[in-house]
């Protein structure tokens, strides 16, 4: 068990770090057994209140007016958690809003962290509930001001303390440690420089003791994927541990620059451990055939290159997923049935047809030839993904800038940054990229992002 904990509750002005702001802070520092400091200050959100956070907390605007703003507090909160665990009922609230306010400080707050939620869940098993006001009422822990900071800390700390009175499982570390056990580290990897490692996006490294990187991979939060990877124990993460010798990482700030940049590095490095994507097959295909009635059908398969003949074979895929939502978009664009593309139930009328964007071919009503036309005009454009020329505008590795993805005829050209104060023109853009080789992975892993509706801005070049 570590020697000390930093108890933490805040009061904020609403949920989203980055749109709301912490309102009062309270910390207490624990050694294992007792209170040793504590802090607790109201927070000047330098926004309005809402009302009806107000009501919740009881915190006004006339209340936090002269308090101070966070950036005077900030180094008694760095000094105090510095060392220490940083607990909290749902860490994860607490503990974002506070990264979120030292990074718009520049400065890079990290902690272990641990969630009395998820350790009240292992050490008392079977409750009905266990948010901190069930668990109050469940363990009688008497409280004066619920949804005050010092208050809610108090009653976080009488929790803590009983679980670790009933922590017979050690769960208190295997949770801090995200299930990892020292013994079973490498000799060249500590518990400390796993968890010095960044909560945040872009793409990590392992080497061997040769210097060799032997994994490459990605994340939105680095730190918690490589500690995964050491508490894993297939043969194949068992494997991989026991030759890990040092880690290195690049931050991307952007999912899809991460996932662009790990395929890149997977594909110039070919990494010992990256076997599943570095021999990924396009093992799915779209073909065509001729029903019945003459009108050109289309149908998904899961093939391999020695079974290929077997088909009058389209386009082909490496996931099924990109396969139907590729087929989905053309039935739409040219107008085709669902029914004919193996999309819907073959001999009813679609849903296309329902809406009046099919003509029926699948019940006849449609001429061959017309239909068959617009097939022929669906196959040109099977091999495009993106008809039109793009760039992806994304998150930077930082505040002041952004990312970029260039798309040009059906290919991307590349992936950079570019610095707000600089970006004036989608020349600016293009002119940020740094041009890779093209391969269709990069098309499919663009392609999957944004149709998971992830939030970026699509700028049509000049």
């Amino acid at each position: 068990m570590q020697k000390q904990f930093a108890i933490v509750d805040i009061e904020t002005t609403g949920g989203s770090p980055g749109m709301d702001r912490v309102t009062e802070i309270a910390i207490a520092l624990h050694d294992g057994e007792k209170i040793i400091d504590r802090f607790e200050s109201l927070i000047n959100p330098e926004r309005s209140i809402p009302y009806n956070i107000t009501q919740i907390t009881g915190i006004t605007n006339e209340m936090v007016a002269d308090a101070p703003k966070f950036y005077e507090v900030a180094k008694q909160v760095v000094e105090m958690t510095q060392g220490a665990v940083f607990v909290a009922h749902n860490v994860g609230f607490d503990y974002s809003f506070i990264r979120y306010e030292f990074q718009q400080l520049g400065y890079v707050f990290r902690r272990r962290k641990l969630c009395t939620v998820r350790l009240s869940r292992k050490v008392f098993p079977g409750l009905r509930s266990y948010s901190l006001g069930n668990l109050i009422k469940h363990f009688k822990i008497e409280v004066t001001d619920r949804h005050r900071a010092m208050a809610d800390v108090m009653a976080t700390v009488e929790l803590m303390e009983k679980a670790f009175a009933q922590d017979e499982n050690n769960e208190t570390d295997n949770l801090v440690n995200l299930g990892i056990s020292e013994t079973r580290l490498p000799k060249n990897i500590t518990l400390d420089q796993l968890h010095e490692l960044p909560e945040a996006c872009g793409v990590y490294y392992f080497y061997n003791k040769e210097g060799d990187v032997i994994y490459v991979g990605k994340s939105v939060n680095i730190k918690k994927r490589a500690m995964q990877h050491f508490a894993a124990q297939t043969s194949k993460a068992v494997k991989m541990q026991q030759v890990i010798h040092d880690i290195t990482y690049e931050l991307t700030g952007s999912e899809l620059i991460a996932l662009l940049l790990e395929a890149t590095e997977i594909k110039r490095i070919s990494p010992q451990f990256n076997s599943a994507l570095r021999n990924r097959n396009m093992n799915w295909c779209i073909h065509k055939y001729t029903n019945e009635a003459g009108y050109i059908c289309f149908a998904l398969a899961k093939t391999s290159l020695k079974k290929a003949k077997e088909f009058d074979i389209v386009t082909r895929f490496h996931r099924s997923a990109i396969a139907k939502s590729t087929l989905r978009g053309l039935v739409q664009r040219f107008e085709l049935c669902a029914c004919l593309c193996g999309i819907e139930e073959s001999g009813k009328s679609c849903f296309q047809y329902q809406i009046g964007k099919c003509l029926g071919a699948n019940m006849g009503e449609e001429d061959v030839l017309a239909y068959n036309e617009k097939a022929a005009l669906a196959i040109l454009a099977f091999d495009r993904i993106f008809e039109e020329d793009m760039l992806i505008i994304d998150k930077g590795r930082t505040a002041e800038e952004q990312s970029v993805v260039w798309i040009e005829d059906n290919q991307m050209v590349g992936f950079g940054y570019v610095e707000k104060e600089d970006l004036r023109s989608t020349e600016d853009l293009k002119n940020a990229v740094k041009s890779y080789a093209h391969h269709t992975d990069y098309l499919d892993i663009i392609y999957g992002f944004l149709r998971k509706g992830k939030k970026v801005k699509i700028v049509k070049p000049a």
